[in-house]
């Protein structure tokens, strides 16, 4: 399976796709980010502008069409502090939906943090031990204090960098005041929350996103593009990087190596952040980890649709997999079914020369064999009717409506009577279906037969053609009179589109 997870956050946006296994365990395949600067402007209960909208609806529609070409099954997006915060942040996810399908979520402060800390003690192996997760964002930092297995403390803050920066960073270099100023206003916004997680202990904090990736690039002074996950950084280095960022002009940081230019302006505030939370939390060091929201919300998408992911791995083919969906949610018998499915591509097979369908006809009769019995889910009497009205009404993916009707219709005619065109839906079809639905009902009448008694007793079938006539030899364990007697009952629509008599012959085993 392959899903794509979309980060709507206050300074960049960022999409993951990733290859799902059956397990649940997961490998990124692909990464896109675009650093569109959402809420900038329109923290503090503004708006969000138009422009920083616009940009973002462009990154979300090449988003989408990236993950089109990967073929997803299924896209997770969540939005952050930007759009949770932005009176107009509803509309704009609106307008998102309608331009490109992708349907956002706005999720809480403390879900994001939640999600983070799941992603980063996924990325981080921290054992049993308690760890610390701090995420800088544009909007808000996310700290969760907890383990592997259960995450005991989860807060956001709002204190992201460019909420930080629209309010305190007023001069190039930061003066020692607004610096005074920030630190003072982070102290007083964590208050006692990072000072208790100290009190309480834990084995090592990781710090996750853009920040913090950032600056520990610029503590261990190496290439952007050279991986640091799980590196750590000492608390020292950071202090270090912060002093040297703080006292430097936009145009002196534009040319530290490995910065990102479109992070020069905010990681001012970002090392003063970061800085200030790991004396809080009275820390040594920091672990940088690359996972983050994005990957929290594949493995919620796991948590919670795992029976599905094991499904789809099982049945990668979406309109199988919708026929199977269907069933299920029907409580169909499956070993009755797939039987049943079995016997009809049989005779399918053997009779290709006189009734000339394709393999795309085969199909809708293996799949309308499977779900023949689904009505059953409402009640038995008239349970072919009930099948008709579950398989045209049940959601099945990847079919053209045509091909659901065929397939309903095929479904219905498997029991009591034979097509006839005052019928619902049968009626209203081209000629050609008509003789489609014909055929494949006619087979699937005879199928059904062959398992009446529900054991799976018939083992082969096979039809031959004998001059004008065709002979049906039926091979099979015990005793299969039941089924032996049932087709003899229900060969009339067969004989018909063969245009010939058809001869029973049955060679049972021992039992």
């Amino acid at each position: 399976m392959h899903l794509a997870a979309i980060d709507i956050g206050t300074n960049s946006l960022h999409m993951i796709v990733v290859r799902v296994a059956a397990d649940g365990a997961f490998e990124v395949i692909g990464r896109e980010k675009d650093m569109v600067r959402l809420g900038a402007g329109g923290l503090e209960g503004r708006p969000l502008g138009e422009g920083a909208m616009t940009a973002a609806l462009q990154t979300l529609t090449r988003f989408k069409r990236l993950a089109d070409s990967r073929q997803v099954d299924d896209i997770v997006a969540v939005a952050t502090s930007a759009v949770r915060e932005a009176p107009n942040g509803g509309d704009f996810l609106a307008m998102v939906a309608r331009e490109t399908g992708v349907q956002a979520r706005v999720i809480t402060g403390v879900e994001e943090a939640a999600l983070i800390h799941r992603a980063a003690v996924h990325g981080i192996d921290v054992g049993a031990d308690a760890a610390v997760v701090v995420d800088i964002g544009g909007g808000s930092t996310e700290i969760t204090h907890g383990t592997a297995a259960d995450v005991q403390r989860a807060r956001s803050f709002r204190l992201g960098v460019i909420r930080l920066g629209e309010r305190f960073v007023r001069s190039d270099p930061l003066t020692s005041g607004d610096e005074r100023r920030l630190v003072r206003h982070i102290r007083r916004e964590l208050g006692d929350y990072a000072r208790a997680i100290a009190r309480d202990g834990y084995a090592r904090v990781i710090g996750t996103s853009g920040t913090a990736l950032a600056l520990g690039s610029l503590a261990l002074q190496v290439p952007s593009d050279v991986t640091i996950h799980h590196r750590r950084v000492s608390a020292k280095a950071i202090r270090n990087i912060r002093r040297h960022v703080a006292a430097m002009s936009l145009a002196e940081r534009l040319r530290l190596p490995g910065l990102d230019a479109r992070r020069a302006d905010l990681i001012v505030p970002g090392a003063v952040l970061l800085d200030t939370i790991l004396q809080q939390l009275r820390a040594e060091e920091i672990t940088l980890c690359e996972l983050s929201l994005r990957e929290g919300a594949i493995l919620d998408y796991i948590r919670r649709n795992l029976v599905h992911i094991e499904r789809v791995e099982r049945y990668p083919d979406v309109r199988r997999r919708s026929v199977i969906e269907l069933a299920l949610r029907c409580h169909y018998a499956a070993d009755h079914a797939q039987h049943v499915a079995r016997l009809s591509l049989a005779i399918f097979d053997d009779t290709r020369e006189a009734h000339g369908l394709d393999d795309r006809a085969r199909e809708w009769l293996e799949f309308a064999a499977i779900l023949h019995d689904v009505g059953g889910h409402i009640s038995y009497e008239r349970h072919h009717r009930h099948s008709y009205y579950l398989i045209r009404n049940g959601d099945l993916r990847g079919f053209e409506p045509d091909e659901v009707e065929v397939m309903a219709l095929v479904a219905r005619y498997h029991r009591r009577g034979a097509p006839r065109k005052a019928h619902e839906g049968f009626a209203d079809l081209p000629r050609s279906e008509r003789r489609v639905v014909r055929w494949l009902a006619a087979m699937l009448r005879v199928a059904e037969s062959l398992d009446r008694s529900r054991a799976q007793l018939v083992d082969r079938v096979s039809l031959r053609r004998r001059g004008r006539h065709w002979m049906l030899r039926v091979a099979g364990r015990g005793d299969i009179e039941l089924e032996l007697w049932a087709v003899q009952r229900n060969l009339g629509p067969l004989e018909e589109a063969l245009g010939g008599a058809v001869t029973l012959t049955a060679r049972r085993g021992s039992g």
